[in-house]
């Protein structure tokens, strides 16, 4: 695992071509942009890891938060709508 320090406003970019973007810090907590190609998904690792989703026994209801971003969007656009 390659591990960085980042600042606010700074990013990193992945294969030249996936932007991650610190947007802010307030106290223990990160919010994060990511800018990817439409066909790159990107989920969150809980979700991923979300048996109940993997196998389809739990449904997705509408207040739950995006599993991935859709195509030509960026985190920082999806949290501030």
């Amino acid at each position: 695992m390659l591990v960085l320090s980042r600042k606010q406003n700074q990013a990193i970019v992945i294969n030249g071509n996936i932007r991650v973007t610190v947007i802010s810090i307030r106290g223990s907590q990160v919010r994060i942009g990511i800018e990817a190609p439409s066909e790159v998904s990107v989920f969150r690792e809980e979700l991923v890891n979300d048996n109940a989703f993997e196998h389809g026994s739990r449904q997705r209801r509408e207040d739950d938060p995006p599993l991935a971003l859709p195509a030509n969007r960026t985190l920082h656009n999806q949290l501030a709508q």
